[in-house]
């Protein structure tokens, strides 16, 4: 009874680790949004934190088997989120007024992502091997995604509430995102220090090193096929997982073509006016410059909504006054503008429920995942899913655009529901959530199956594989700046999507040779 109760104890924390990486990680797309506003960067550019975040499984998955090898899975977790409480940190810095460093937000991204890489290496295996491998490791591994995206939900509906209006969004506004993520951090680590937590071993490990000792760990798990074809699905699913939330999202808060012609027009002027009259000529395009500009006749700080349009007042005048020197240093050109890709203009409120939309369906997927994996094999869900997925996002792509329906969104200062008009491929893009909440659970519990001994260094390497969010989903950003079309860049998910299928139906297979070395 007792062993069993610590091992609920392990079950519990590795649920909330793995909350926590979603969280930290999904603060990288809206602020993607940010930083393209704020440092007018191409969708390319806007995506490097979510690259630094990424690179640094690549980095570190390898050195996170070792120290899990070594140091055992609750001493590394500590490590880890020590290791994140710096990265947010370091990102929180980036938006003081006395650094407002796009650089420096990357570091701490990068630092974050460190963190990142070593928790998934402690809760993937940790809830396999609890659930004793097979359909029951799989089922805990599905019920872990739930509280991941249970925090995706939670952190895009919030980082959508404080950005408003993106074309405004400055790093500062995420300041109460970040905080979160440093609390949540601190309580997680309280707790998992002084909670008595054993490491699930691997049986016959001593007897299996004995027997294979003159081969390498690392050169070991490289011998199972099924296995090096599944650090590659899953360096693949990071484009599809990632990529079709970060794009919509950029999509839905994206300046209309008519903006970007409006935008262009006033930077026609630029050598008839002042930097000065460029710029307000610029923000006067917005609707939000009208509404503040009338606050400012009529201020009251005595009350609570005065010194909110103080504040608003103040914030616009900063705007100015950064677009003023963005002028004068060529970073704010037509060229620039006409370069981009042209989207909805939706504010960044009901954008972000709309995303969230897709975040929850990872949620609701998970959790039917969890349910049926102790009957359904890890093989069949991700055949079915990865089919899907793929039909889902030839809709999106293809289907006219002049379809539309409403979408709902939140005001959280009025409390109210908002309905924005929205093509109908972003329906059938956000139903590919539902699809994806699987496949990272159904494809690591294929790769390690009957690994025995490496599956540590297996966990690992896994994570390094991580960093396919990285490349793939800048690629899909470099895509819809070749295209200056969002939708087309949904070829690169579509892509991924059918190799994860090939995986499931062919590549997960274990080879003979490796079925051999199971039995000895």
């Amino acid at each position: 009874m007792a062993q069993q109760k610590k091992q609920w104890v392990a079950i519990i924390m590795m649920f909330f680790l793995f909350a926590m990486i979603a969280f930290v990680t999904n603060l990288c797309s809206p602020m993607a949004v940010i930083v393209k506003n704020q440092f007018h960067a191409s969708s390319f550019a806007a995506q490097l934190g979510n690259a630094a975040n990424f690179i640094a499984y690549l980095v570190m998955g390898i050195p996170s088997g070792l120290l899990l090898k070594k140091l055992g899975y609750k001493k590394t977790a500590l490590l880890a989120i020590a290791i994140g409480m710096i990265g947010v940190f370091i990102q929180y810095m980036s938006g003081w007024e006395s650094i407002e460093s796009f650089w420096v937000y990357l570091l701490g991204a990068f630092i974050a992502g460190f963190c990142m890489c070593m928790l998934n290496t402690v809760v993937n295996p940790m809830l396999n091997l609890m659930g004793g491998g097979g359909n029951k490791g799989n089922q805990l591994v599905q019920f872990g995604g739930v509280c991941n995206s249970m925090a995706a939900v939670a952190v895009t509906i919030i980082m959508g509430a404080l950005i408003a209006d993106a074309a405004h969004a400055k790093i500062d506004d995420a300041t109460p995102a970040l905080m979160i993520a440093l609390g949540i951090f601190a309580v997680a680590f309280i707790v998992l220090l002084f909670a008595k937590i054993e490491d699930p071993e691997v049986q016959d490990d001593n007897e299996s090193n004995k027997k294979h000792g003159e081969k390498s760990l690392l050169a070991g798990v490289f011998g199972y096929r099924h296995f090096v074809l599944g650090i590659l699905a899953i360096f693949l699913y990071m484009g599809l997982e990632v990529g079709p939330p970060t794009y919509m999202l950029q999509y839905l808060t994206a300046d209309t073509p008519k903006m970007i012609s409006d935008k262009e027009d006033v930077l026609d002027d630029i050598d008839e006016k002042s930097a000065e009259e460029i710029a307000v000529d610029f923000h006067e395009l917005s609707d939000i410059y009208e509404e503040i500009m009338e606050k400012k006749q009529e201020v009251y700080p005595a009350t609570a909504q005065g010194k909110k349009d103080s504040l608003a007042v103040t914030d616009l005048e900063n705007d100015i006054k950064k677009t003023v020197e963005q002028i004068k240093q060529k970073k704010l050109t037509k060229e620039i503008i006409h370069e981009s890709e042209p989207g909805l203009m939706m504010t960044a409120t009901i954008a972000g429920g709309i995303v969230a939309i897709y975040w929850f369906l990872m949620l609701i997927g998970r959790l039917i995942g969890g349910m049926i994996g102790a009957k359904i094999s890890s093989r069949t869900q991700v055949t079915v899913c990865a089919t899907m997925s793929i039909i889902l996002i030839l809709l999106g792509m293809f289907l006219p655009k002049d379809i539309t329906f409403q979408m709902p969104g939140i005001d959280w200062d009025d409390m109210e529901i908002l309905w924005g008009e929205t093509p109908i491929s972003v329906l059938f893009f956000i139903l590919v959530g539902l699809f994806t909440s699987v496949m990272w659970g159904g494809i690591f519990n294929m790769a390690v199956e009957g690994l025995g001994k490496y599956t540590s260094v297996a966990s690992g390497l896994f994570m390094t594989m991580v960093f396919g969010g990285a490349l793939l989903v800048p690629l899909q950003g470099w895509t819809a700046d070749i295209f200056q079309s969002y939708i087309l860049s949904f070829i690169i998910p579509l892509a991924c999507a059918a190799y994860i299928l090939f995986y499931a139906l062919v590549g997960s297979r274990i080879s003979k040779k490796a079925k051999a070395v199971i039995d000895e």
